[in-house]
């Protein structure tokens, strides 16, 4: 097969190969503060840091760092949502020679146990309202310190007098705490420690930046460990992608988590190497961020499939204006054409597929943004310097153009492996190749196609089914939001074919409505067996449907069922 077949598809705005900065992350924020030191670089709820502001916070967190003994090389979790403390955190752990540890901020105290000991960090900052449930795990860890923030430090006046009240009407929760022994508070360290850059050594290729946990649907989360040219080498691809992006002008919408892969490396890096304004947003809701978007005007907006589908299906959506939008990239699950279609009539702007894992820092595909039009169906081709192929599993060999295997990727984003893990590290990364374990195949052209998740597939009276090719036909009815397809267990087919499906507001049709436009576009053995209508999915907060989740729970109705037979 001929080598690289996509780079022909390549505009002449795309180079094929990039020169990447031999410079820690870190470094871009300094250039930054340099190129624009006026310039806003965090809108959040009504509050602004410049460049220079952000800056030099993140110097005083990093001295602070050092101060308390922080070395290089230690690993120090941030459990915060988007904000500018998570701006400030994750440069001063940088600068302090720290790699960051991003944690959920809705961990449990169990899943933040296991993270806390896995990743062996020694410090966390985190959020006043979260700090009960850290205090209850510090004992089983080796945590030496917790730095406590809170969202009204970083309000605007009045907001962050009326913060209080309502953050204790909405959780209850009220802490008071004071810095001292290994309890530092964010505002006071702000206060008490200086901005003065120091210098510490950096090995580019292979110092780690960040250990960047997996979802752990199967077994136990794992720790990513992405190296400062792997973010760098991703981020450097992003701004190759968005040649029309102007430096310094463009304004991007930070909705997605910075503790998801995604978000930071579109967000949290890019807007910094390039010195955009990021508008932050602390959590997805529907309202706020149009809102969010009527009055701020971001110009880019990375985000995932749901959340699009959640702002076209709200009331009063044309009372918004949202066409400052100009590009877009959508991660973290398939988009339906149809959201494609509408989001890009609303907004005047580009909505395209991408496509990508935490292991790769994480995009590898995406499709063009300008100048072509997205192919139905498809995840695009390979950025600049990453290579793909498609390993068949019958032959382990490379498969032929349309012939359906594993999708395994190469390039300079792809980690250096997994935390501790050698032996998950040497299943996955072989050869320089990375196994995605997502099913897939590359037409003619050089166009990638992802059918499904290895572990996903659907295997009913022994065809293999792929729930993504159910869910792409189902979510073309006009009447379904959202859904998501998983086999369960049938006594003579083996496995079966449920949709689990959201309406939307106001739609009354059938399972029998449903079932016949399905069997009008599919094939019989692929049809849905099973429908079951719910008001909501359960979600990852990057917006990615847990379609594990209800597989778990569609195992446990059937153990029960047969505990009471």
């Amino acid at each position: 097969m001929e080598a690289k077949p996509w780079l022909k598809l390549y505009p002449e705005s795309i180079p094929t190969t990039l020169d990447y900065e031999e410079k820690p992350v870190q470094t871009y924020l300094t250039e930054a503060a340099r190129k624009y030191p006026d310039k806003v670089a965090v809108h959040f709820m009504g509050k602004e840091m410049t460049y220079r502001q952000v800056y030099e916070s993140a110097l005083r967190l990093s001295n602070y760092l050092i101060s308390i003994g922080i070395k290089k090389g230690d690993r120090v979790a941030i459990m915060l949502p988007n904000s500018p403390q998570g701006v400030i955190s994750y440069y001063g752990i940088l600068y302090a020679g720290g790699i960051v540890v991003q944690t959920n901020p809705l961990y449990t105290e169990r899943e933040l146990e296991y993270q806390i000991n896995d990743s062996r960090a020694k410090a966390i900052i985190s959020l006043d309202i979260l700090y009960p449930r850290i205090s209850k795990v510090l004992k089983h860890t080796k945590l030496d310190h917790v730095i406590i923030t809170a969202i009204k430090d970083y309000l605007p006046f009045p907001k962050n007098l009326l913060y209080p009240f309502i953050q204790k009407k909405q959780t209850g929760i009220v802490v008071q705490l004071k810095h001292e022994g290994n309890i530092h508070l964010f505002k006071k360290i702000m206060s008490v420690s200086q901005p003065e850059p120091h210098r510490i050594e950096f090995d580019f290729e292979n110092d780690l930046a960040l250990l960047q946990y997996t979802g752990g649907t199967t077994g136990h989360p794992k720790g990513v460990m992405l190296t400062h040219k792997n973010l760098i080498a991703n981020a450097t691809a992003c701004d190759a992608w968005l040649y029309n992006a102007k430096k310094g002008e463009e304004k991007i919408l930070g909705l997605l988590p910075f503790f998801h892969v995604y978000g930071m490396t579109t967000v949290l890096i890019l807007a910094v190497m390039q010195g955009y304004k990021m508008i932050l947003l602390p959590k997805f809701e529907v309202e706020t961020t149009l809102k969010t978007i009527h009055k701020q005007r971001p110009t880019i907006f990375p985000g995932a499939p749901t959340i699009y589908i959640g702002l076209l299906n709200h009331p009063d959506l044309s009372k918004y204006d949202l066409t400052s939008i100009e590009s877009c990239i959508s991660g973290s699950a398939p988009l339906p054409i149809e959201v494609q279609q509408k989001f890009e009539e609303v907004t005047g702007g580009k909505l395209v597929e991408g496509y990508g894992l935490t292991e790769s820092s994480p995009v590898t595909h995406a499709n063009f943004i300008y100048g072509k039009e997205r192919v139905k169906g498809s995840i695009g081709v390979p950025w600049p310097d990453t290579d793909a192929k498609i390993i068949s599993a019958e032959t382990g060999e490379e498969a032929a153009p349309n012939e359906i295997g594993e999708i395994v990727v190469k390039g300079p984003q792809v980690m250096k492996g997994y935390w501790n893990r050698p032996d998950d590290t040497a299943e996955t990364l072989k050869d320089g190749w990375l196994y995605t374990g997502d099913m897939g195949y590359m037409d003619e052209e050089g166009y990638f196609y992802v059918v499904d998740r290895k572990k996903d597939m659907i295997i009913a009276g022994g065809f293999n089914i792929y729930p993504r090719e159910v869910e792409d036909v189902l979510y073309e009815h006009p009447d379904i939001q959202e859904l998501v397809v998983v086999g369960v267990p049938d006594a003579y087919r083996g496995e079966t074919v449920k949709a689990f499906i959201v309406l939307k507001d106001g739609s009354n049709i059938t399972e029998k409505e449903l079932d016949e436009f399905a069997r009008k576009n599919l094939a019989a053995y692929k049809v849905p067996k099973i429908y079951e209508f719910r008001k909501e999915l359960p979600k990852t907060a990057v917006g990615k449907i847990l379609r594990r989740v209800l597989v778990e729970e569609e195992r446990k109705k059937q153990e029960e069922t047969k505990i009471l037979e």
